[in-house]
């Protein structure tokens, strides 16, 4: 048996426009719901991250909440936990790490209801650092999706076990994307007769085996037009998913089974079937302890040769990244000191605009426009850069008004100019790069 664990991470950044989205929703998410629709037998993992869930309620697409929550209903998807406003985890403070991880749970259980009780964890970007460990199994995940480059042993992830982190005599289970065939769909190099090639070699002579990949929803559609159909559609066909069309739910359910009982007894050789990651709990053994390295899904072997696990978000050497990390933790800085000391109800007030202001702007995307490999828009790094400008205005003006000593306001006022500074930095350099 071939077990396919896909997990589907749907995403749209708080900068992102309205009309992007519908195209984003037409091209992409309802096709994907469709096919899954078409295929009750077919299971995916899904990552949502709350902004979005709450984007497309206020931009009029209900009906893709309503779809996906319908799925989750009938076992078709589960979902996993993350960090509300997709920001990179490692790289901010364990305090924010925190409050991202509750946001998003937040959130999503308000749109999907009891659907939503996830037992996995996505990092946004797969950006793993051990730091993050702590906060992901307090908040109740029993496992997280890594990349592949994270293995200790590139490109030798495990297939037949499920290895596990050890923290604080807790452990939390690990999965590992397989890189290669992931990358390998998101960039249309492989077509459905050779990812199943691909997957029956991978099981070589091994009895069971499991295969994860993880790649952006967006891939399907949005990104590679009709892959939807052309890729996922015909894989189900394959490997002999009846169609809704064809069958009812119960008539599906049972020719599952007997389709299941041929394969376990009679002659076929192998059988590849979808399920969600959290199956692969009870499919397959536990393995040992692992240490897997800090990285990205953006990572390479010479990146992390290099000393840059996250590249594409805060690469040795990218001027703009070190200038826009520079901003953003002035204006965590000033966010924390605006809520400690908000003393009456005005100061409270700009504190809490902050707050959420701050919560925004931690989004990843406007390190990756600015990371130029090859990705670069100097409008979406500006609007990252409005986002923390907003949150550092509002906190210090929540400072200002407080009855904190002079000093106190004095500093923070000194934070705010070289915070100006820094801005007026980076704007030279989006010129000239």
């Amino acid at each position: 048996m071939i077990y396919w664990a896909q997990l589907l991470h749907f995403y749209q950044p708080p900068t992102q426009s309205p009309a992007i989205l519908r195209k984003v929703c037409d091209e992409s998410y309802r096709p994907l719901i469709e096919v899954l629709n078409r295929y009750p037998q077919a299971k995916v993992t899904v990552n949502i991250n709350g902004v979005l869930t709450e984007m497309l309620r206020d931009c009029g697409h209900g009906d893709i909440i309503s779809g996906l929550k319908q799925l989750a209903k009938k076992e078709q998807i589960e979902f996993t936990g993350s960090g509300k406003y997709h920001p990179v985890l490692p790289l901010i403070p364990l305090k924010e790490v925190e409050r991202q991880i509750q946001l998003n749970y937040r959130t999503n259980r308000q749109f999907f209801g009891t659907c939503y009780e996830p037992k996995g964890f996505f990092p946004p970007e797969m950006c793993y650092g051990k730091q993050i460990v702590d906060p992901v199994l307090d908040s109740g995940h029993r496992w997280i999706i890594l990349a592949g480059i994270a293995h200790p042993c590139p490109e030798n992830w495990p297939v037949d076990v499920v290895h596990h982190i050890e923290d604080s005599n807790k452990r939390l289970m690990v999965f590992f994307r397989d890189d290669i065939v992931s990358n390998k769909i998101s960039f249309r190099k492989l077509e459905p007769a050779e990812f199943l090639d691909n997957l029956r070699y991978i099981k070589g002579n091994r009895k069971d085996v499991y295969i994860v990949t993880a790649m952006d929803a967006e891939t399907f559609g949005h990104h590679i037009q009709h892959w939807e159909e052309l890729f996922l559609a015909e894989v189900y066909e394959q490997i002999g998913i009846s169609k809704q069309t064809l069958f009812s739910p119960k008539q599906a359910t049972v020719l599952a089974h007997l389709h299941s009982l041929f394969y376990e007894n009679g002659n076929m050789a192998e059988e590849v079937r979808p399920v969600t990651i959290s199956e692969l709990l009870q499919l397959f053994p536990q393995g040992g302890q692992v240490e897997p390295i800090a990285s990205s899904w953006g990572t390479s072997a010479q990146d992390l040769a290099a000393g840059n696990p996250y590249p594409l978000w805060k690469e040795q050497g990218n001027e703009i990244h070190r200038l826009q990390w520079e901003h953003m933790n002035i204006a965590i800085e000033q966010v924390d000191k605006a809520m400690e000391v908000a003393d009456n109800d005005e100061a409270k007030r700009f504190a809490n605009i902050a707050r959420g202001l701050l919560d925004r702007a931690l989004h990843s995307c406007q390190f990756w426009w600015a990371s130029r490999r090859p990705m670069w828009d100097i409008n979406l790094v500006h609007m990252g850069l409005l986002q923390q400008l907003r949150a550092i205005v509002n906190a210090y003006r929540a400072i200002n008004l407080s009855q904190a000593e002079e000093d106190i306001k004095r500093d923070y006022y000194h934070k705010l100019v070289a915070a100006r500074d820094l801005r007026n930095k980076i704007t030279d350099r989006l010129f000239v790069w």
